[in-house]
């Protein structure tokens, strides 16, 4: 029996998707898609490693964006690669992909770190805007187990991250290869050959911010279809709880896909009998019928919905280059707590190299926040939101791509979540002057917490705190022993006025 070809393979899936969207509990339109619900794992996550992996990571210049800059003639990159490796006609990202052997990657020792990191869940890029999956896509041979590591990274990678007994989830990019190759067709380049038409996709036009580019033409229905194809592909291949997606899929004419392949996920999702999630960016998804992602940013105030920021240990890059800039685990740290006072998840990047190894400052890093984790995750994991996020001077720059740009938390910053009614937790964002916190929030008149406060403890501390409740606010003496270990969490206790009566 001959194979079937892509075609066939493509029109099979398409019937399956058409089946799948029609006979399950959520239909392809907005109101059927908002009686979906959060999964109870995902809300009391609270943290997750994101991992920007791929090609790209070979020349380890830039950015991510590689791909795209080094067909685009006056860019830092472009003159780089031309440098490095001569002309983009001699020279295409195609000929990276034989450097891209993996040759270390151990997905068990990933899985080990990213536990130790206190990660509950686990999110690789399956596939960038360049084209090159990584995982075994049938419907390309332009993919991790074909060439390069001729392994398949996604699938190594989420049966070890189970084993560790953390949730998987995938990441896809792939609807910006409409027009990420577009700067090769404007200068002598292998992208205009049909041979690596698979990899680098349409290349169409693009006017406007290059960052942000706008196609002329939007995505056809060949190229749609395909996309919907590959992404309830990967969902059936891998069974991720968790589907993240890039910033480009809110254009008008992916709609109807996009409501299809959230009722696809969410109809599987149901018949393996497992909480799923969609990430998704601006309003590319209806509010409630997915998870808001906001991308190196914080939100001001609490979200009534739970909302994720996604954010990277280097400040630029979102993958392996050979001179990051990293931010601190303190500074991690802050923007955790922060985030999750608010409702909010955070999803935390690394890069590892072309090799498989992940850059020991990013090991470190991650190590710091476990440790930190360790001892204070209990006002982390499984927290809501309490009546206000907390108190203090710093003010957060609400937004995308504002991460670096909020002021050091100070000591007067206070940090709230909850764990049922009676238990709060303060997170106390830095030393405070002579050693004592007050948390003015939680006076004996604060509107927010009338009840009578039983007990204050100090997570990571076993001897009793010294503490009294007056006018001006929670008054807690910090144990000297205790300065200089970051963020400090104190657990309190306490009754409502209606328990008293």
């Amino acid at each position: 029996m001959s194979k079937p070809s892509l075609h066939e393979l493509r029109k099979q899936k398409k019937l399956e998707i058409k089946d799948t969207v029609e006979n399950g509990p959520f239909r392809a339109d907005w109101n059927s898609l908002g009686e979906y619900s959060v999964p109870r794992w995902y809300e009391d996550a609270k943290f997750g490693i994101f991992i920007h992996w791929g090609v790209y990571s070979v020349p380890a210049f830039g950015t991510e964006w590689y791909a795209r800059n080094m067909y685009r003639e006056g860019t830092e990159v472009y003159e780089h690669h031309l440098k490095t490796y001569g002309p983009p006609d001699t020279f295409g990202y195609k000929d990276f992909i034989p450097q891209f052997t993996a040759e270390k990657f151990d997905a068990e020792e990933w899985a080990a770190l990213f536990k130790r990191a206190g990660a509950a869940f686990v999110v690789p890029v399956a596939e960038h805007h360049d084209g090159f999956a990584m995982y075994d896509c049938p419907y390309s041979e332009w993919t991790a187990a074909r060439m390069g590591p001729r392994r398949d990274i996604i699938g190594e990678l989420g049966a070890a991250v189970r084993r560790h007994y953390m949730t998987f989830g995938v990441s896809s990019h792939r609807a910006e290869n409409w027009w990420y190759y577009n700067g090769g067709r404007e200068l002598p380049s292998d992208v205009q050959d049909p041979k690596y038409a698979e990899l680098y996709g349409p290349a169409q036009p693009c006017y406007g911010d290059p960052a942000y580019p706008l196609p002329i033409l939007p995505p056809n229905e060949e190229f749609l279809d395909d996309w919907l194809v590959r992404t309830c592909d990967l969902i059936d291949r891998y069974g991720p709880q968790l589907v993240y997606f890039d910033w480009w899929i809110e254009q008008p004419v992916f709609k109807p896909y996009l409501q299809k392949l959230a009722a696809y996920y969410y109809n599987k999702a149901a018949e393996w009998g497992q909480g799923a999630v969609i990430n998704y960016k601006f309003d590319a998804f209806a509010e409630g019928t997915a998870v808001y992602d906001m991308e190196r940013g914080q939100l001001a105030d609490i979200n009534p919905e739970l909302w994720q920021t996604c954010t990277s240990v280097g400040e630029t890059a979102w993958c392996h280059i050979a001179d990051h800039k990293y931010k601190t685990s303190g500074v991690i740290l802050g923007d955790l707590v922060d985030i999750v006072s608010k409702n909010g998840v955070m999803l935390l990047n690394v890069g590892p190299r072309a090799d498989g190894t992940i850059p020991e400052e990013e090991q470190q890093l991650l190590l710091e926040v476990g440790d930190w984790l360790a001892v204070n995750g209990e006002a982390i994991y499984g927290t809501r939101p309490w009546k206000v996020y907390g108190e203090g001077p710093t003010q957060i720059v609400s937004g995308t791509f504002n991460d670096t740009k909020r002021s050091p938390f100070t000591p007067q910053d206070i940090r709230f979540t909850a764990r049922g009614g009676e238990l709060l937790y303060a997170a106390v964002m830095g030393w405070p002057e002579g050693g004592t916190t007050v948390i003015e929030t939680l006076g004996n008149r604060s509107k927010q917490l009338a009840g009578e406060i039983l007990q204050v403890e100090l997570l990571g501390w076993s001897e009793e705190l010294k503490w009294s409740r007056a006018g001006e606010g929670l008054i807690v003496e910090l144990p000297s022993d205790m300065r200089g270990r970051g963020i400090l969490v104190l657990k309190i206790k306490y009754s409502t006025p209606e328990a008293a009566k």
